[in-house]
Protein backbone atom coordinates (compact mmCIF):
# COMPACT_ATOMS: atom_id res chain seq x y z
CA UNK A 1 0.00 0.00 0.00
CA UNK A 2 2.60 2.60 0.72
CA UNK A 3 4.05 1.63 -2.71
CA UNK A 4 0.71 2.49 -4.53
CA UNK A 5 0.62 5.92 -2.30
CA UNK A 6 3.71 6.89 -3.39
CA UNK A 7 2.58 6.50 -6.88
CA UNK A 8 -0.32 8.39 -6.51
CA UNK A 9 0.83 11.23 -4.56
CA UNK A 10 -0.40 13.99 -6.00
CA UNK A 11 -3.90 15.17 -7.44
CA UNK A 12 -2.69 15.42 -11.09
CA UNK A 13 -1.24 11.96 -10.86
CA UNK A 14 -4.59 10.42 -9.13
CA UNK A 15 -6.51 12.48 -12.11
CA UNK A 16 -4.84 10.62 -14.54
CA UNK A 17 -4.27 7.35 -13.03
CA UNK A 18 -8.36 6.81 -12.02
CA UNK A 19 -9.51 7.66 -15.91
CA UNK A 20 -6.69 5.31 -17.08
CA UNK A 21 -8.62 2.61 -14.90
CA UNK A 22 -12.02 3.46 -16.52
CA UNK A 23 -10.71 3.32 -19.59
CA UNK A 24 -9.25 -0.08 -19.05
CA UNK A 25 -12.39 -1.09 -17.07
CA UNK A 26 -14.05 -3.10 -20.24
CA UNK A 27 -10.56 -5.20 -20.94
CA UNK A 28 -9.69 -5.49 -17.17
CA UNK A 29 -13.09 -7.26 -17.19
CA UNK A 30 -13.28 -9.37 -19.79
CA UNK A 31 -9.89 -10.97 -19.36
CA UNK A 32 -10.49 -11.21 -15.36
CA UNK A 33 -13.83 -13.10 -15.78
CA UNK A 34 -12.50 -15.39 -18.27
CA UNK A 35 -9.70 -16.43 -16.58
CA UNK A 36 -12.27 -17.41 -14.13
CA UNK A 37 -15.18 -19.21 -16.72
CA UNK A 38 -16.25 -22.59 -17.36
CA UNK A 39 -13.77 -23.10 -20.08
CA UNK A 40 -11.15 -21.36 -18.74
CA UNK A 41 -10.86 -24.03 -15.85
CA UNK A 42 -11.44 -26.88 -18.50
CA UNK A 43 -8.46 -26.46 -20.54
CA UNK A 44 -5.74 -24.71 -18.41
CA UNK A 45 -6.14 -24.46 -14.58
CA UNK A 46 -9.23 -23.30 -12.19
CA UNK A 47 -8.15 -19.42 -12.55
CA UNK A 48 -10.61 -18.57 -9.58
CA UNK A 49 -7.56 -17.66 -7.57
CA UNK A 50 -6.04 -15.56 -9.89
CA UNK A 51 -8.91 -13.73 -10.86
CA UNK A 52 -9.12 -12.58 -7.17
CA UNK A 53 -5.87 -11.71 -6.74
CA UNK A 54 -6.27 -9.39 -9.84
CA UNK A 55 -9.58 -7.93 -8.65
CA UNK A 56 -8.45 -7.01 -5.45
CA UNK A 57 -4.93 -5.29 -7.08
CA UNK A 58 -7.63 -3.25 -9.38
CA UNK A 59 -9.87 -2.08 -6.36
CA UNK A 60 -6.34 -1.20 -4.42
CA UNK A 61 -5.28 1.15 -7.43
CA UNK A 62 -8.62 3.00 -7.61
CA UNK A 63 -8.85 3.12 -4.11
CA UNK A 64 -5.45 4.63 -3.64
CA UNK A 65 -6.30 7.09 -6.57
CA UNK A 66 -9.74 8.27 -5.56
CA UNK A 67 -10.32 11.12 -3.67
CA UNK A 68 -11.15 10.73 0.00
CA UNK A 69 -15.18 10.89 -0.69
CA UNK A 70 -15.02 8.43 -3.31
CA UNK A 71 -12.48 6.04 -0.96
CA UNK A 72 -15.71 5.73 1.48
CA UNK A 73 -18.05 5.02 -1.48
CA UNK A 74 -15.66 2.01 -2.54
CA UNK A 75 -14.85 0.75 0.48
CA UNK A 76 -18.77 0.65 1.60
CA UNK A 77 -19.72 -0.55 -1.48
CA UNK A 78 -17.79 -3.81 -0.86
CA UNK A 79 -19.05 -4.38 2.80
CA UNK A 80 -22.68 -3.68 1.01
CA UNK A 81 -22.31 -5.77 -1.73
CA UNK A 82 -21.05 -8.99 -0.15
CA UNK A 83 -24.29 -8.37 2.42
CA UNK A 84 -25.99 -8.12 -0.99
CA UNK A 85 -24.67 -11.69 -2.29
CA UNK A 86 -25.61 -13.08 0.92
CA UNK A 87 -28.91 -12.25 0.40
CA UNK A 88 -29.73 -12.81 -3.52
CA UNK A 89 -27.37 -15.31 -4.10
CA UNK A 90 -27.58 -17.52 -0.96
CA UNK A 91 -31.02 -16.53 1.01
CA UNK A 92 -33.17 -16.02 -2.33
CA UNK A 93 -30.78 -17.90 -4.33
CA UNK A 94 -31.87 -15.53 -7.41
CA UNK A 95 -28.45 -16.59 -9.75
CA UNK A 96 -25.45 -18.92 -8.74
CA UNK A 97 -21.64 -18.56 -9.21
CA UNK A 98 -19.91 -21.74 -10.86
CA UNK A 99 -18.76 -23.31 -7.32
CA UNK A 100 -21.00 -23.25 -4.48
CA UNK A 101 -18.92 -20.43 -2.87
CA UNK A 102 -19.20 -16.56 -3.34
CA UNK A 103 -15.53 -15.79 -4.60
CA UNK A 104 -13.97 -13.43 -2.83
CA UNK A 105 -13.55 -10.83 -6.53
CA UNK A 106 -17.08 -10.65 -6.83
CA UNK A 107 -17.67 -7.57 -3.55
CA UNK A 108 -14.53 -5.97 -4.96
CA UNK A 109 -15.60 -6.21 -8.69
CA UNK A 110 -19.45 -4.53 -7.71
CA UNK A 111 -17.28 -2.06 -6.10
CA UNK A 112 -15.19 -1.28 -9.20
CA UNK A 113 -18.31 -1.71 -11.46
CA UNK A 114 -19.86 1.54 -9.68
CA UNK A 115 -17.10 3.38 -9.10
CA UNK A 116 -16.10 3.42 -12.79
CA UNK A 117 -19.85 4.73 -13.29
CA UNK A 118 -19.14 7.32 -10.89
CA UNK A 119 -15.90 8.31 -12.83
CA UNK A 120 -17.79 7.73 -15.85
CA UNK A 121 -20.66 10.37 -14.84
CA UNK A 122 -17.51 13.00 -14.18
CA UNK A 123 -16.03 12.84 -17.84
CA UNK A 124 -16.49 15.82 -19.80
CA UNK A 125 -18.61 14.18 -22.06
CA UNK A 126 -21.18 13.14 -19.68
CA UNK A 127 -20.93 17.09 -18.32
CA UNK A 128 -20.78 18.75 -21.65
CA UNK A 129 -24.02 16.33 -23.24
CA UNK A 130 -25.85 16.35 -19.55
CA UNK A 131 -29.43 17.05 -21.24
CA UNK A 132 -28.93 15.15 -24.29
CA UNK A 133 -27.84 11.93 -22.95
CA UNK A 134 -30.68 12.31 -20.07
CA UNK A 135 -32.95 11.94 -22.96
CA UNK A 136 -30.80 9.40 -24.98
CA UNK A 137 -30.96 7.08 -21.89
CA UNK A 138 -34.34 7.30 -21.23
CA UNK A 139 -35.55 6.45 -24.38
CA UNK A 140 -32.65 3.35 -24.96
CA UNK A 141 -33.48 2.30 -21.05
CA UNK A 142 -37.18 2.38 -21.94
CA UNK A 143 -36.83 0.18 -25.15
CA UNK A 144 -34.37 -2.14 -23.59
CA UNK A 145 -36.75 -2.98 -20.86
CA UNK A 146 -39.71 -3.70 -23.17
CA UNK A 147 -38.54 -5.02 -25.86
CA UNK A 148 -36.60 -7.87 -23.24
CA UNK A 149 -39.10 -7.87 -21.20
CA UNK A 150 -41.87 -8.48 -23.82
CA UNK A 151 -40.22 -10.56 -26.67
CA UNK A 152 -38.02 -12.32 -24.28
CA UNK A 153 -41.08 -12.81 -21.22
CA UNK A 154 -38.37 -11.01 -18.98
CA UNK A 155 -40.81 -10.26 -16.47
CA UNK A 156 -37.95 -9.81 -14.11
CA UNK A 157 -36.63 -7.13 -16.18
CA UNK A 158 -40.25 -5.05 -16.73
CA UNK A 159 -41.13 -5.05 -12.68
CA UNK A 160 -37.54 -3.75 -11.94
CA UNK A 161 -36.82 -1.63 -14.63
CA UNK A 162 -39.89 0.11 -14.13
CA UNK A 163 -38.76 0.36 -10.61
CA UNK A 164 -35.35 1.67 -11.62
CA UNK A 165 -37.15 4.73 -13.53
CA UNK A 166 -39.23 5.15 -10.01
CA UNK A 167 -35.95 5.86 -8.87
CA UNK A 168 -34.73 7.72 -11.51
CA UNK A 169 -37.54 10.44 -11.25
CA UNK A 170 -36.58 10.80 -7.15
CA UNK A 171 -33.25 11.39 -8.38
CA UNK A 172 -33.66 14.01 -10.88
CA UNK A 173 -32.35 11.70 -13.74
CA UNK A 174 -29.67 11.95 -12.65
CA UNK A 175 -27.04 10.82 -15.23
CA UNK A 176 -24.78 8.54 -12.29
CA UNK A 177 -27.27 5.99 -12.73
CA UNK A 178 -27.41 5.38 -16.17
CA UNK A 179 -23.83 5.28 -16.00
CA UNK A 180 -23.29 2.99 -13.37
CA UNK A 181 -26.24 0.87 -15.26
CA UNK A 182 -24.12 0.60 -18.33
CA UNK A 183 -21.14 -0.59 -16.63
CA UNK A 184 -23.81 -3.17 -14.50
CA UNK A 185 -25.13 -4.62 -17.74
CA UNK A 186 -21.15 -4.89 -19.21
CA UNK A 187 -20.46 -7.08 -16.66
CA UNK A 188 -23.58 -8.91 -16.70
CA UNK A 189 -23.16 -9.94 -19.98
CA UNK A 190 -19.52 -10.88 -19.71
CA UNK A 191 -19.93 -12.50 -16.85
CA UNK A 192 -22.76 -15.09 -17.61
CA UNK A 193 -21.07 -15.03 -21.36
CA UNK A 194 -18.26 -16.81 -19.19
CA UNK A 195 -20.73 -18.76 -17.33
CA UNK A 196 -19.00 -17.45 -13.98
CA UNK A 197 -22.48 -17.14 -13.02
CA UNK A 198 -25.95 -18.46 -14.29
CA UNK A 199 -29.11 -16.28 -13.03
CA UNK A 200 -32.24 -18.72 -12.44
CA UNK A 201 -35.49 -18.83 -14.96
CA UNK A 202 -37.62 -17.49 -12.04
CA UNK A 203 -36.58 -15.08 -9.60
CA UNK A 204 -37.94 -15.50 -6.08
CA UNK A 205 -38.84 -18.93 -7.72
CA UNK A 206 -42.00 -17.08 -9.18
CA UNK A 207 -40.96 -14.50 -11.58
CA UNK A 208 -39.60 -15.63 -14.83
CA UNK A 209 -36.62 -14.11 -16.14
CA UNK A 210 -33.56 -14.61 -18.50
CA UNK A 211 -29.79 -14.86 -17.90
CA UNK A 212 -28.35 -12.23 -17.78
CA UNK A 213 -31.95 -9.65 -16.77
CA UNK A 214 -31.69 -6.37 -17.22
CA UNK A 215 -33.34 -5.22 -14.34
CA UNK A 216 -30.65 -5.98 -12.47
CA UNK A 217 -29.80 -2.68 -12.77
CA UNK A 218 -32.07 -1.33 -10.20
CA UNK A 219 -30.24 -2.96 -7.65
CA UNK A 220 -27.17 -1.31 -7.97
CA UNK A 221 -29.24 2.17 -7.99
CA UNK A 222 -31.12 0.89 -4.77
CA UNK A 223 -27.64 0.23 -3.44
CA UNK A 224 -26.57 3.42 -4.28
CA UNK A 225 -28.86 4.89 -1.94
CA UNK A 226 -28.34 2.98 0.81
CA UNK A 227 -24.55 3.50 0.29
CA UNK A 228 -24.90 7.42 0.18
CA UNK A 229 -26.79 7.30 3.56
CA UNK A 230 -23.94 5.19 4.93
CA UNK A 231 -21.42 7.51 3.31
CA UNK A 232 -22.86 11.03 4.91
CA UNK A 233 -23.91 9.44 8.11
CA UNK A 234 -19.96 8.61 8.44
CA UNK A 235 -18.59 11.79 7.41
CA UNK A 236 -21.39 13.41 10.15
CA UNK A 237 -19.65 11.18 12.64
CA UNK A 238 -16.06 12.11 11.50
CA UNK A 239 -16.59 15.84 11.43
CA UNK A 240 -18.47 16.11 14.84
CA UNK A 241 -15.49 13.81 16.58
Amino acid sequence: MRLLAALFNTSQENHKVIFLLLYFFPIFTVLALWIDSVAFASTNFDGRNLTNVLAVLYFGMFFMASNAYLRKLLFCMVLLSYIGELIFCKIFEMYAYRTSDIPIYVPFGHSIVYGSGFILAETNFFKIHEKLLKKVFFITFSLLFLVIGLVLNDVFSLIFGGLFFVLMKRKKWENLYYAIAHCVIFIELVGTYFNCWTWEPKSFGIIPTVNPPMGAVFFYAGGDVILAKIVSYWKSKVELS
